[in-house]
């Protein structure tokens, strides 16, 4: 007996300095994902409207911070309830952890699995907003993302990544936030836009970008924060399969944004730099559910199968006329599926389980396994995330008025601009009112040569 207690103790998880060093920098780049996410938000949105697009995002940060501490973190991570719902006292505050308390299974602290975690849910409802662009109450949106957190993404945050959540134990892969974050974001988008409705002058007037630029600083800033975001998710560097998600997000967002500008050049005749970065973002995406279980050539595969279908889907929302402001269905809906299907197709079964796809050998179990997480997510969020706006919509307002919409959002919600050109009044404004003038009066007098 007194061997075998040795045993236990030896084989027990002991803090590693170098994971927790590891995770902690891992968790400063996923928070480091949302001010990139404001940026390419922000970018893509008109003049007047910038500034609430990157409040929509930062607000996330405050938000969902104070929730996850308060009772967040227990209700994804704390003991099971029925296989739906979690809990834990302890966790309630973050109060009952110890310091070095570690992580079950892992040699991390609960404090960092915490904090890394908290990151995840920070950014998720954020990737909402973009689909809301110009149109919603800055107050009703800090209201809905304060239910929508604690309603939807904390309960499927432990059905899918929490001990005894359903999905978890059936076996669904979701290596860092395919269903839990991307599927569970765009879904909830397209609830809410079908609630609130287009934009003013939606498939009529121009909605084009105003900052290519500041799209592609987003976008940047969005890939070098997903290596954390998804070499993290392994809680740990002991093994190598960390460093195999690591090439597999680089090499999946490369194919996808080639693909998407090859479909680009092939549909449209162009290569856009709005298209690149959304194929990187959409690699991103199906990489994220799938490169802990693939090789880096399937991570090829994945990473051009979706860039193609994302880039294909962007067009429906003229199609069947919903306003997805900036693609987050096209993009995160569409892309979270892609992504977390085609596991069932391209897992090895020789990288974080054994679970194998259908083309290493291992049948159609995995793919329906996959299946049911990718629905299941879908309709809970699509249809809970309806009725939080409905109820929103119906009591406080979600939108701004018609003329506020139409001078612009920032003003209106943030009493400020963008861009401050006031101060170019002597100059640049200057010495255009003055060419405009001397325009005019040259052709007044041509034009009295001409009566002549």
């Amino acid at each position: 007996m007194a061997a075998a207690i040795t045993t236990l103790a030896a084989d027990a998880p002991t803090l590693s300095a170098a994971n927790t060093g590891f995770m902690l920098i891992c968790s400063a780049l996923v928070m480091l994902m949302t001010p990139g996410l404001a940026f390419f938000y922000g970018g893509m949105v008109r003049v007047k409207s910038t500034l609430n697009m990157l409040m929509m995002s930062f607000i996330s940060l405050g938000i969902v911070t104070i929730l996850w501490v308060l009772f967040g973190f227990s209700l994804a991570f704390g003991t099971d309830i029925g296989s739906v719902l979690a809990w834990s006292s302890d966790y309630v505050g973050l109060s009952g952890i110890g310091l070095t308390e570690l992580w079950d299974g892992y040699t991390i602290p609960v404090y960092v699995f915490a904090v890394f975690q908290l990151m995840f849910a920070v950014i998720t409802p954020a990737l909402i907003s973009g689909a809301l662009a110009d149109r919603v109450k800055f107050s009703a949106w800090a209201l809905f993302i304060t239910l929508w957190v604690s309603i939807v993404y904390f309960p499927v945050a432990h059905w899918v990544w929490g001990t005894g959540g359903w999905l978890f134990d059936m076996g669904v892969i979701d290596f860092a936030g395919g269903t839990a974050v991307h599927i569970n974001a765009g879904a909830a988008a397209l609830g809410v836009i079908l609630v609130i409705g287009k934009r003013v002058g939606f498939k009529k007037d121009p909605m084009r970008p105003h900052s290519l630029p500041l799209v592609m600083l987003g976008a940047g800033l969005l890939w070098f924060g997903w290596f954390g975001f998804n070499a993290g998710s392994w809680l740990g560097n002991d093994d190598g399969v960390g460093a195999v998600m690591f090439v597999n997000t680089q090499v999946a967002t490369a194919a996808a944004m080639l693909a998407w500008l090859a479909y680009e050049k092939l549909r449209h005749g162009s290569f856009t730099t709005l298209g690149a970065a959304s194929g990187a973002v959409a690699g991103l995406v199906a990489i994220t559910p799938s490169g802990g279980s693939c090789s880096p050539l399937g991570a090829i595969a994945i990473g051009a199968i979706a860039g193609l279908l994302c880039a294909m889907a962007v067009g429906l929302k003229y199609r069947f006329g919903y306003d997805d402001s900036l693609d987050v269905v096209g993009v995160h809906l569409v892309g979270g599926v892609v992504g977390s299907l085609l596991v069932g197709l391209f897992a090895t079964g020789g990288v974080q389980s054994k679970a194998k796809g259908l083309l290493y050998g291992g049948g159609f179990e995995q793919l329906g396994k996959q299946a049911v997480g990718v629905f299941s997510v879908l309709a809970y969020s699509l249809i809970v995330s309806a009725v939080l706006a409905f109820v929103i919509d119906r009591t406080m307002g979600m939108r701004v008025s018609e003329d506020d919409e139409i001078s612009g959002i920032d003003q209106v919600e943030h009493a400020e601009t963008a861009y401050d050109f006031s101060g170019a009044g002597g100059g640049i404004a200057g010495r255009t009112t003055s060419a405009a003038t001397a325009s005019v009066s040259t052709s007044a007098e041509n034009k009295k040569k001409v009566d002549a």
